[in-house]
């Protein structure tokens, strides 16, 4: 399984990337991916992404991105959603680039208030790249950083089990699977 983990913070070395490690390694764990993950930091090609043409760097993460069979994207929150920058790149993906790939929206944020953005914004748009979102997004509070293995670890949990589970892939809510002839 390609496993990838997108982080769409302009900061370098910021919250957002340290979450989206230890998300990605707990979701690797529960799910029992020997193969690892790979981190696309996107502050490392925050230039690049605006020029016309595409650097090799951002091409390869493109790549790396629509090969994915399970995709982790994390962007704080800002202005209510998620980051321009992670927007701009995933603006390069082909038409349903995404299609095959479970993704799995995540948030850091300040407040609670902003805890419907992961599923009013991100998942929507991760939708409507071709990408199965099997399970709620995970926002996460910058309050709950001190404590973050007990906020990530029954999330994890959770994700292991519906990407175990071929219909969750399929993007049907058991409403929908309990609809299907036996």
């Amino acid at each position: 399984m390609r496993f990838v983990a997108l982080v769409g913070n302009p900061k370098p070395g910021s919250r957002t990337l340290t979450v989206a490690s230890a998300a990605a390694e707990a979701i690797a764990l529960a799910a029992g991916i020997d193969e690892g993950y790979e981190i696309i930091d996107l502050s490392v090609l925050s230039r690049q992404l605006l020029l016309p043409e595409p650097s090799m760097a951002v091409e390869d993460a493109t790549e790396l991105v629509t090969r994915a069979d399970l995709l982790l994207v994390a962007s704080p929150t800002f202005k209510g959603t998620y980051t321009g920058l992670l927007k701009v790149f995933l603006d390069r993906l082909p038409y349903r680039g995404l299609d095959g790939t479970a993704a799995l929206p995540l948030l850091v944020m300040a407040s609670p208030q902003h805890a419907l953005a992961v599923d009013v914004h991100l998942r929507p748009l991760l939708v409507e790249l071709g990408a199965t979102v099997p399970t709620p997004g995970l926002a996460v509070l910058e309050s709950e950083l001190g404590r973050l293995d007990g906020v990530l670890r029954p999330w994890a949990n959770r994700v292991a089990r519906l990407l175990r589970d071929p219909l969750a892939l399929a993007g049907l809510q058991p409403e929908q699977a309990a609809a299907l002839p036996a």
